[in-house]
């Protein structure tokens, strides 16, 4: 990322990198087994998830549109579902950002009286991250290249997170 003066700086990482000099004691409720966060406290528990269907509906999207550099799943409370994202990314942080767009969305959409949140997009110097509403309780985030071709983005991307929301109700009724 760059700040205005054109300086390279990086988002500091909510949970150290594996083999980083710093390691950062968690909470025991988000505690894993293996140092990183535990899994979402989310009505669709991570093993009962179809990770093989999402995961095809998450590649899909990075095969239809050129420039999609990964995607993200995510419960609107900011917890991770799953991912597709280039190891440089940290999943964590897009899922939470994913939900803070919904959030701001949602109280736009709500003071404005235009419904419930649907999509938001924010563009930056270097690239895109649209947030979809997936279901009730989940987002898909994209993160995009400045190259994407946002109309065909907001096509495909809407149809993508109906299927990943159904998914993820025919798991939380299972």
């Amino acid at each position: 990322m760059s700040t205005l003066d054109g300086r390279e700086t990086t988002l500091p990482r909510r949970v150290p990198e594996p083999g980083a000099d710093q390691v950062t004691e968690l909470p025991p409720e988000q505690a894993g087994t293996t140092g990183q966060p535990s899994a979402p406290d989310f009505p669709h528990r991570p093993e009962r998830v179809p990770h093989i269907a999402i995961d095809a509906v998450l590649s899909e999207l990075r095969l239809l549109i050129p420039g999609v550099l990964g995607c993200v799943l995510g419960g609107v409370d900011g917890m991770l579902i799953t991912h597709n994202l280039p190891d440089d990314a940290d999943p964590w942080d897009l899922a939470a950002l994913a939900a803070t767009t919904f959030g701001v969305g949602r109280q736009v959409g709500l003071r404005l009286r235009q419904g419930a949140f649907r999509e938001s997009t924010v563009r930056n110097q270097d690239g895109y991250l649209s947030v979809y509403a997936a279901g009730p309780s989940a987002l898909l985030g994209v993160v995009g290249t400045d190259a994407i071709n946002v109309a065909r983005l907001h096509l495909h991307a809407p149809t993508a997170a109906e299927r990943l929301a159904a998914l993820l109700a025919s798991t939380a009724r299972q």
